[in-house]
C-alpha cells in the first residue's frame, strides 16, 4: 500500500476515529507525524498520543487549517457548529472524508462550499483491518480524490463505491451486519453446548467453522449456494440440519433483519 503524502486530520478520536489511524500507522500509509487529531475530551487525546504517538490538540481549526484530507468522525448532533468553526479554513484542495451517519452529501456540499465531499460508511470489524466500507462520492469530487479515499479506507478493509441512495440499504446490512453475525455464531455456540460440547470447545468450533466459511467463499469466488450443495450429501446429517433452519425460517429472519435496519437508518436520516 503506497504511503499517503501530507497532512491527515481528523477531527473526533471515537473508536472509528482510532481503528482508522491505528492501520494506517500499522500498514505504514501514514506515519504518526502525519496525523493530527482533535477531540473534545483531553483523556482521549492523551491516549491516542500515548498509544500511537500521533499529534492532538483541542483545537478543530488548527486540524483542518493544515489538512491534505481531513476526516470528520464527530457525533453527527454536533456537525452544524463544528461546521460553522471549519467553512472557512479548510484548503482548497483538500478531501472532506465524513464517517457522520446521516448526514448527507447535500448537507456537507452546504457546509463546506466548493470542497471535495465524500460520505463513509465503515463497520466495526475496521478495528481490526477486516471492515467493509461503503463510499459516496459529491459533486467536486476527481479521480485522485477517490483514489485517496480508497488508500486512507482501505488500511481497514475492503471498499466500495455506491450511489449515496444506497447508503441506508449499507448500513443495514454490512452497518448493522456484524450484530446479526454475532447472533449466529452465539446461536451456534449455544447448540454445541446443548449436545454436550463444552462452551469453550464450542465457541472455539464455531467460530473457526464461520471463518473458514467465509475465507472460502471469497477466496474460491464459490456461490454460497454451492458450496451448501456440496456440504449437503444425501440422507445426511447437513441437510437435516439445513431443513431445520428452513422450517424455523432462517432465510426469511435475515432478510427482515436487514430491511429492518435499513428501514430505521431512513427514519434517522429524515429526522436528521
Amino acid at each position: 500500500m503506497s504511503r499517503f503524502e501530507g497532512q491527515l486530520g481528523i477531527i473526533g478520536g471515537g473508536v472509528m476515529a482510532e481503528a482508522i489511524l491505528s492501520r494506517l500507522i500499522s500498514k505504514e500509509v501514514c506515519l504518526p507525524s502525519q496525523i493530527l487529531v482533535s477531540d473534545i475530551s483531553a483523556n482521549r487525546l492523551e491516549h491516542l498520543e500515548s498509544e500511537y504517538q500521533v499529534q492532538s490538540t483541542r483545537d478543530n481549526v488548527a486540524v483542518a487549517s493544515t489538512s491534505r484530507a481531513l476526516l470528520l468522525a464527530i457525533k453527527p448532533q454536533v456537525f452544524g457548529p463544528v461546521a460553522v468553526q471549519l467553512r472557512s479554513v479548510i484548503p482548497a484542495q483538500c478531501l472532506v472524508l465524513s464517517i457522520l451517519a446521516g448526514v448527507t452529501l447535500d448537507s456537507l456540499e452546504s457546509a463546506f462550499e466548493g470542497c471535495s465531499v465524500l460520505r463513509a460508511m465503515p463497520n466495526t470489524p475496521a478495528i481490526v483491518g477486516a471492515g467493509m466500507t461503503a463510499i459516496a462520492t459529491g459533486n467536486h469530487v476527481a479521480d485522485t480524490h477517490l483514489d485517496l479515499a480508497y488508500q486512507l479506507l482501505g488500511a481497514v478493509g475492503e471498499v466500495v463505491t455506491v450511489p449515496e441512495s444506497l447508503m441506508d440499504a449499507v448500513t443495514g446490512l454490512s452497518g448493522s451486519g456484524p450484530a446479526f453475525v454475532a447472533l449466529i455464531l452465539e446461536a451456534l455456540i449455544d447448540g454445541g453446548v446443548s449436545v454436550g460440547l463444552p462452551r469453550s470447545t464450542a465457541a472455539q468450533l464455531a467460530l473457526q467453522t464461520l471463518l473458514g466459511t467465509a475465507t472460502l467463499l471469497r477466496d474460491t469466488g464459490l456461490h454460497p449456494a454451492q458450496l451448501k450443495d456440496q456440504v449437503t450429501s444425501p440422507g445426511g446429517t447437513t441437510i437435516a440440519g439445513v431443513a431445520a433452519l428452513e422450517q424455523a425460517g432462517l432465510r426469511s429472519a435475515l432478510i427482515q433483519a436487514v430491511q429492518a435496519a435499513y428501514h430505521r437508518s431512513f427514519e434517522l436520516g429524515q429526522v436528521e
